[in-house]
């Protein structure tokens, strides 16, 4: 029998689309979950925690590949070290990990726990393989979403985004999951730079709304970095092909909106 492909975050926005595609690929998997979930259709679930480790080895007991795409807003680095410690004591044998673009580059907190689980990875003893991804459409949406609200829109200067399709970077990473360990491998990015106007533009468009626009200093350490595109991979990239454009006519059932 074959063993089960254990995937952390297999509820989330990536995970709704990498499980699909890993049963389509004929494996078993495990989603390691904080609620109790009914297994279905070649998918089990073990209920357990990253940060307090609890029913973490359970769930990598058996597994031969583990694709760690869980993540929150904090305690990213922890709860992959927790990880890496179960997987390296079960003989784990292929360890792909989800990061993100500028993890290396930009002084921000959270980006600074994302490097150090790339570094736990790394350092695991377990062949690896680390996938840096742009920001997805659905998180750019929510940000979009938030400032469309205020009167005017917030236009920090010189920051750029290179949005990338969720779907495209679960096609990408089931790849790296059936396949060798490949360490590092190039950045997966959006086909297309947008400021933050150009992403509200199209949004507001099919809303029938409009909102000036108030460009606004990027301060500090974090301000410098995001004005030198330090969270953009413009050379060297993976690109996908679904555009910004693309996603909010699917996402909100409207005509297609022209690119500015």
């Amino acid at each position: 029998m074959t063993p089960p492909i254990l995937v952390t975050g297999g509820t989330g926005t990536l995970g709704g689309h990498v499980v699909p595609l890993l049963r389509a690929a004929g494996h078993e998997v495990r989603i390691l979950t904080r609620q109790s979930r009914p297994a279905a259709d070649g998918v089990s679930y073990v209920t357990g925690d990253l940060l307090s480790g609890a029913g973490v080895d359970a769930a990598v007991a058996g597994a031969r590949t583990v694709l760690h795409l869980a993540g929150g807003p904090k305690g990213d680095d922890e709860a992959t070290r927790t990880l890496v410690r179960a997987a390296s004591r079960a003989g784990v044998g292929h360890l792909v990990h989800i990061s993100v673009v500028g993890a290396d580059r930009v002084p921000l907190a959270w980006m600074r726990s994302k490097l150090e689980s790339e570094r736990a990875v790394a350092g695991s003893g377990i062949a690896w393989t680390v996938l840096r991804a742009a920001q997805f459409h659905d998180l750019t949406l929510t940000v979009v979403e938030k400032i469309a609200r205020l009167p005017v829109l917030p236009v920090p200067r010189g920051l750029r985004l290179q949005p990338v399709d969720a779907a495209e970077v679960a096609a990408r990473l089931t790849e790296l999951a059936l396949g060798a360990p490949a360490g590092l491998v190039p950045d997966l990015t959006g086909p297309r730079c947008y400021d933050l106007a150009e992403l509200a533009r199209p949004y507001l468009t099919l809303r029938g709304k409009r909102r000036p626009a108030l460009p606004l200093p990027l301060p500090g350490k974090a301000g410098r970095a995001y004005r030198a595109g330090a969270n953009l991979t413009l050379e060297g990239a993976l690109t996908g092909t679904r555009t910004w454009e693309d996603f909010l006519t699917e996402r909100l059932n409207e005509p297609k909106p022209s690119v500015a």
